[in-house]
């Protein structure tokens, strides 16, 4: 999952660590920008408009012109008029907020203490009660890593951090595989019905791959039955599809699947203390360590969110990668031509176009100067990743599509810090997977309609909702 669907991260396994910046000749234009003046009327981002996405990068550049640090104002049209709707936006972010689009600065404010990711945090008890409540199926949510900060994250990020491991998650690359193929054939299988011979056999590749992929990898993961998962499915994308309709808010069909989820859910856990079996929620109900244990919101919680940001953000990698690779030829030569580049294609696409644009919900807890400007206690600070990842002072050409970058992997695509990301490793490994398997069996594949076609959602992830190719 940004955050219901955000993933924080980097693999220190592979390679994803953080060396010293090594600022680009374009750097001089970058740090003269620190000493511009900050607008003072807040920059209007809509992230319902379908076109943002398509603009972001301009946008975001146009912001570094500025400086590190610009003051921003989420907007929705008719949609900011519904109360349901304001109450879900400022779920993930408030409305005005400081805008971190440099990437040394998105790092610093990633790893200081100096914020807290709790929307309740330095709220006197008055302004607390002034509240609008949480949404009755959110409660038992409240819970979750992205919204807890130390002590309880500490203790609850230990309790669940052992089943994401990088060794772990290469242990799985076998039965990531089968997955990845069993799809496939019955992608073929499908055109095969249709009367469709290679190499013009169509399929919608979110539908038919990108999406089952992840789904089916994280729920063997967690051991959720096989015979459930066309149930979850429908749950899980009215969730996931609310921030697209207009309106925003949770409507009751929503509300409805989620409480459903959390039924279901909570019946599963119930069942695996009483026979466990070898997968992540049997362990989670019987983890314990040092006396630490997790309770039931606590659990329902991390499975929640690691079902959703254990597929939706997979699944914006694969589309956005095979996208990338076909509308730009050349890098799709060298792939071909060296599929142990695999990796560089995962790495490359995550920082070019990755999975989550921005996250906000970093509160300061006192003042705090970035960049240049002090953020006040109470205000909270939204890191652009998708900015950060373009930043002339980190990456040379950033705006250019390149497999063999060598620094690729310094991108920040899954945050940085104690909230980075607890499902990196296992997405770089679908990833490969995924990319290597799609160019070595199909290697006609390619677009079906017109690149300018195929259009971004509209969202704070980038991903596309349709893409339709022939193989």
């Amino acid at each position: 999952m940004s955050e219901l669907p955000h993933v924080d991260s980097f693999d220190p396994e592979d390679g994803g660590g953080l060396a010293p910046p090594s600022k680009s000749e374009n750097s001089g234009a970058t740090d003269a920008a620190h000493e511009e003046a900050r607008p003072v009327e807040p920059v209007e981002l809509d992230i319902s408009d379908p076109n943002f996405m398509a603009n972001a990068y301009d946008t975001y550049a146009d912001l570094r012109a500025k400086g590190p640090v610009s003051r921003v104002r989420f907007a929705g049209g008719e949609e900011e008029e519904s109360g349901d709707g304001e109450e879900s936006r400022e779920f993930f972010f408030r409305s005005e907020t400081y805008f971190v689009t440099y990437y040394d600065e998105v790092i610093a404010t990633l790893l200081d203490r100096r914020y807290s990711v709790d929307p309740r945090s330095g709220m006197s008890e008055e302004q607390l009660e002034q509240q609008p409540p949480m949404p009755e199926e959110f409660q038992p949510l409240s819970r979750s890593i992205l919204l807890l900060d130390p002590p309880d994250h500490t203790r609850l990020r230990k309790l669940v951090q052992p089943s994401f491991t990088g060794r772990g998650m290469q242990a799985l690359r076998g039965s990531i595989q089968q997955i990845v193929d069993d799809l496939l054939d019955k992608a073929e299988r499908d055109a095969a019905e249709r009367g469709e011979v290679a190499p013009n056999r169509g399929m919608d590749l979110i539908e038919a791959f990108a999406y089952p992929f992840p789904v089916t990898v994280i729920s063997d993961m967690l051991g959720i039955p096989r015979e459930d998962r066309e149930t979850i499915r429908g749950w899980t994308e009215n969730l996931l599809s609310a921030d697209r309709r207009r309106g925003r808010g949770l409507d009751e069909e929503v509300r409805a699947g989620l409480r459903e989820f959390i039924d279901y859910l909570q019946d599963l856990f119930e069942r695996k203390r009483r026979a466990p079996t070898d997968d992540m929620i049997s362990r989670l109900v019987h983890a314990e360590e040092d006396g630490d244990i997790l309770d039931e919101d606590e659990v329902l919680s991390t499975v929640f969110l690691m079902f959703l940001a254990g597929h939706v953000t997979t699944v914006n990698l694969v589309g956005n990668g095979v996208v990338a690779l076909l509308t730009h030829p050349d890098q799709l030569a060298k792939f071909k031509a060296d599929p142990e580049l695999a990796k560089g294609v995962v790495e490359e696409t995550l920082r070019y176009w990755g999975p989550v644009d921005f996250i906000g919900r970093r509160i300061a807890k006192e003042d705090v100067e970035v960049g240049g400007t002090v953020i006040p206690s109470g205000e909270q600070a939204t890191v652009s990743l998708a900015s950060a990842n373009r930043d002339p002072g980190r990456f040379v050409n950033p705006d250019v599509f390149d497999i063999t970058r060598a620094d690729a992997n310094r991108h920040l695509a899954f945050g940085k810090g104690i909230h980075v990301c607890l499902g990196a490793p296992l997405a770089r490994v679908e990833g490969q997977v995924a990319f290597d398997t799609l160019f070595r069996r199909f290697p006609e594949l390619r677009l079906a309609v017109p690149a300018e076609e195929v259009r971004w959602g509209s969202s704070f992830l980038r991903g596309f909702a349709r893409l339709p190719v022939l193989f």
